[in-house]
C-alpha cells in the first residue's frame, strides 16, 4: 500500500468484518456480508464509522489545495441572498434573507416594501451549530398565527410550533413526530400529518400508517383529534389542504403509483369527502378555487400537463373541463394574479412564462432576463407579483412584474465577490445509446482553451419526474475560475419533457438513465472537452444511484466518482423508512422474478467485482439521513474497498448531525464542498 502522505495513492482503509448473511430471491442466493452495517445503533457500526472517518479526514487534510479552496468557497458564498416578498392579510410583507454566511436564512417582516425589515424568526438562534433548520411556514388565513416546522440535524422528522403574529410571542403549542407534513389551517387550529413515535431506530425504521390530526391552538398534542388514517394501506402518504376561503378541503393520497388520488369535501354544504380521481396513475393537484370552481393541475390525459376545472358539486374526473390544454412544452407551474393566470413552461429544461385571462384567452409571453429558471410569487385578485430568476452564471435575482404592462423591474440584485461576466453557458444535444436526443448544459470560462484534457464535473439525476433546470451555485465558482467545466445533463427519468420522458427512465427502463449519462461522458471525450483521466461524475440520492451504477458498468470512463447519499442496495431499499415510496420508479425485488433480476443487474452494491480498477471514489452520507439511510453507502463503501484493485483511493465521508441534505447549515455545506472539490482536483491532476 502507498503511504498516506502520497495522497494520490489509496490509503489503508479499515477492513470491515464479513458475515454469512445470504438472502434467497426466487431461488437465487444473494450474499449480503455487510448486513450488520444496517444497524445504525450498534457499537460495531459506530466503530467502523469512526475508523473510516479517521482515514478520510487524514487523507483530505493532506490535500494541499483544500485550505485555500475552503477559503475561496467561503469568500464567494458571502453575498446577500434575498427571497421574493409576500403580502399577507395583516398588511405585512414577509421575505427570507441570508446576510451571506449565516447557516440558515432568516424570516423578516416589514410594514411596506420600502419599510424597515424586522426579524420575525431566526432559525440560527435555535441551535448553536446551525443544525436546526426551518422547513416550512404556514400562515393562518386571517394572518393571526404562523405555524412553522423545524427539523433537527437534517432529519425528515419535523416539529411544529406556532407564533402569534399580533403579539410576536411563541405559543406553547408543540407538535412532534410530524413527517412530510404542512399545517392546513381551519378555524382556530390546523391539520398536520404524522407517524406514531418510533419504537426502534428513528432514523432507519420503516415508516408506516401516515395519519392526519387536527390541533386546536392552546391545547397539548395529546388532545389532538385523529382526523384520518387508513391502516389497511400502511405504505401511503395522506395530506390535507384547505383553500384560502375555508370552503373546501382536499385530501391527497400518494405512494401506491406514480400519481395520487384526490378527494374533496365541500365545507359549506357539508357531506363526506368525495373521490375525484379514478386511480393513482396520474398527478392531480388543486392549485386554486373560485366559488364552486376548482382549478386542477394534472397530467391525466396529458403527459406534458394541463390545467382543468372542476365543480365541487360534481367533482369526478369525467366532469372536468379543460382550461389550458397540453402543449409541446411541459407545463411546470400555474400562478394567479389579479384576474389572470401565469403559466410557466419548461422548454428544453429552461423556463418560459406566459400570462392569460382566467378563461385561458389572450396569452402573452413574459420576457424573462435570459435562459434560466424563474419562479413566481403572487396571489389571485391582488396586483403584486414578484419572481426570482437565476442561471448558471446569474445568482438569484428578484424582479417585480406589473401584471398589466408585463414590465419587469429589478427589485433586489446580489453583490457578489466574484465576476460572473468571465463565465458563459451553452446547451448542447447528443444522442444516447438508442439514439434518443439528450440535452446538456455546459458552463466554463469564456477564455477556456479546449485541449481534450480539461477537467469536467459531470452532474446528473434522472428520476422521479424531477427536472434539472439552469441554476446558480457559488460552490462551482472556484472550480470554474481554475479552468474546470461544469456539465449538467438532463437524463430520462426526469421531468424535462413530460411524463413519457419520466417513464422512459423507470422500472424496466431504468438502464436508459445510465446509458444517457454514459453517452454524455463519451460525447464530452469525443468532442474534445476532456478525457477519462480528467472526468469526474457526481450525483446525489437517486443521482448517487446513477453514479454508483455508471462507475460499476464503465469504471474505465471516469477518473473520479462522487456518489452522494445514494440508493446503492436496490434489493432492500424499500425496507427502510419511506424507501417503499420509490417503488413506482424502481420496482422492488419482491414484485416478480423478472423485476428482481433487472434490479440485480444494475444495483451498484451487487455489481462491484474483485480485481477491477475503479475510479477514485469519495462516497458521502450522513448519520441522520432518514431518507436514504446511510446503510446504503456503508455497505457500498465496504464492498468497494474490498474490490478495488487499482491505486485510486476509495473513501467514505460520513457527516455527523446531518441528513439527506435539506436544511444543512452553510458551514457544513462549505466543508463538504471543500472536501469534494479538493478530492476531485487532486485525482484529476489539478494542482
Amino acid at each position: 500500500m502507498c503511504a498516506l502522505t502520497a495522497a494520490s495513492c489509496a490509503p489503508q482503509v479499515p477492513q470491515a468484518r464479513k458475515d454469512g448473511t445470504v438472502d434467497t430471491y426466487f431461488g437465487t442466493e444473494v450474499p449480503d456480508p455487510y448486513r450488520w452495517l444496517e444497524d445504525d445503533r450498534s457499537e460495531e457500526t459506530a466503530a467502523w464509522v469512526k475508523a473510516e472517518n479517521k482515514v478520510t479526514s487524514h487523507y483530505l487534510s493532506k490535500l494541499p489545495m483544500r485550505s485555500k479552496l475552503l477559503a475561496r468557497l467561503t469568500e464567494v458564498a458571502n453575498y446577500e441572498k434575498v427571497g421574493t416578498p409576500t403580502l399577507r392579510k395583516n398588511g405585512k410583507w414577509y421575505f427570507y434573507k441570508n446576510n451571506g454566511l449565516q447557516n440558515q436564512s432568516v424570516l423578516y417582516e416589514m410594514d411596506s416594501l420600502d419599510g424597515e425589515p424586522r426579524v420575525l424568526l431566526d432559525p440560527n438562534t435555535l441551535s448553536e451549530d446551525g443544525t436546526v433548520a426551518l422547513k416550512g411556514t404556514y400562515f393562518s388565513h386571517d394572518s393571526r398565527y404562523m405555524a412553522y416546522s423545524i427539523s433537527r440535524s437534517g432529519s425528515d422528522w419535523e416539529e411544529i410550533y406556532v407564533l402569534d403574529l399580533q403579539s410576536g410571542k411563541l405559543l406553547d403549542d408543540h407538535i412532534e413526530w410530524a413527517k412530510f407534513s404542512g399545517a392546513a389551517w381551519r378555524g382556530d387550529g390546523f391539520y398536520y400529518s404524522a407517524y406514531d413515535a418510533p419504537t426502534g431506530s428513528e432514523f432507519s425504521g420503516k415508516n408506516e400508517v401516515h395519519k392526519i390530526y387536527y390541533h386546536k391552538i392552546g391545547t397539548p398534542q395529546s388532545e389532538d383529534v385523529l382526523f384520518y388514517s387508513n391502516p389497511a394501506e400502511p405504505l401511503r402518504f395522506y395530506t390535507l389542504t384547505i383553500n384560502e376561503e375555508e370552503t373546501m378541503a382536499f385530501l391527497s393520497e400518494d405512494g401506491a403509483d406514480i400519481g395520487n388520488n384526490l378527494y374533496v369535501k365541500d365545507l359549506v354544504r357539508g357531506g363526506d369527502f368525495v373521490l375525484m380521481t379514478p386511480d393513482m396513475k396520474h398527478a392531480c393537484y388543486p392549485v386554486e378555487t373560485s366559488g364552486d370552481l376548482i382549478y386542477i393541475f394534472t397530467n391525466a390525459g396529458a403527459p406534458m400537463n394541463r390545467l382543468m376545472t372542476a365543480d365541487v358539486r360534481k367533482p369526478f374526473q369525467t366532469n372536468w373541463k379543460e382550461l389550458i390544454p397540453e402543449s409541446d412544452c411541459v407545463l411546470d407551474g400555474v400562478d394567479f394574479v389579479l384576474d389572470k393566470i401565469i403559466l410557466t413552461y419548461s422548454q428544453d429544461a429552461s423556463t418560459h412564462a406566459y400570462i392569460c385571462g382566467l378563461d385561458g384567452s389572450g396569452r402573452t409571453e413574459i420576457q424573462l432576463p435570459g435562459i434560466g429558471s424563474a419562479g413566481f410569487n403572487c396571489r389571485k385578485g391582488e396586483p403584486w407579483c414578484f419572481y426570482s430568476y437565476s442561471s448558471f452564471t446569474t445568482p438569484g435575482t428578484i424582479y417585480s412584474l406589473d401584471p398589466e404592462s408585463l414590465q419587469s423591474t429589478l427589485y433586489r440584485s446580489p453583490a457578489t465577490a466574484f465576476d460572473p461576466s468571465i463565465l458563459e453557458s451553452r446547451q448542447v444535444f447528443f444522442p444516447s445509446k438508442d439514439g434518443t436526443r439528450i440535452p446538456m448544459f455546459l458552463t466554463y470560462r469564456k477564455d477556456i482553451k479546449l485541449d481534450g484534457t480539461n477537467p469536467v464535473y459531470l452532474y446528473g439525476y434522472g428520476g422521479f419526474d424531477i427536472s434539472l433546470p439552469p441554476g446558480f451555485s457559488s460552490s462551482r465558482i472556484p472550480w470554474l475560475e481554475k479552468g474546470g467545466v461544469y456539465a449538467q445533463v438532463n437524463l430520462r427519468g426526469g421531468g424535462e419533457y413530460g411524463e413519457a420522458w419520466h417513464l422512459a427512465g423507470t422500472k424496466m427502463q431504468k438502464q436508459n438513465v445510465f446509458d444517457d449519462f454514459i453517452a454524455a461522458a463519451e460525447w464530452l471525450i469525443a468532442e474534445g472537452w476532456t478525457d477519462s483521466n480528467h472526468l469526474a461524475i457526481v450525483g446525489g440520492s437517486n443521482g448517487g444511484l446513477l453514479v454508483g451504477a455508471c462507475m460499476t458498468q464503465r469504471p474505465d470512463l471516469y477518473a473520479v466518482a462522487i456518489p452522494q447519499v445514494g440508493v446503492m442496495d436496490m434489493l432492500r431499499y424499500h425496507k427502510f423508512t419511506i424507501g417503499w415510496n420509490w417503488a413506482s420508479d424502481y420496482g422492488t425485488s419482491e414484485d416478480s422474478e423478472e423485476m428482481f433480476r433487472y434490479l440485480l443487474g444494475y444495483s451498484p452494491l451487487h455489481n462491484l467485482r474483485p480485481g477491477v480498477s475503479y475510479p477514485a471514489t469519495l462516497v458521502t452520507t450522513a448519520d441522520h439521513d432518514d431518507r436514504v439511510v446511510p446503510a446504503h453507502s456503508f455497505k457500498f463503501a465496504a464492498t468497494l474497498q474490498e474490490c478495488q484493485a487499482g491505486p485510486a483511493p476509495v473513501l467514505i465521508r460520513i457527516d455527523t448531525k446531518a441528513g439527506h441534505g435539506g436544511g444543512k447549515p452553510l458551514a457544513k455545506v462549505l466543508e463538504e464542498q471543500a472536501d469534494i472539490y479538493s478530492f476531485i482536483m487532486k485525482n484529476v491532476g489539478m494542482e
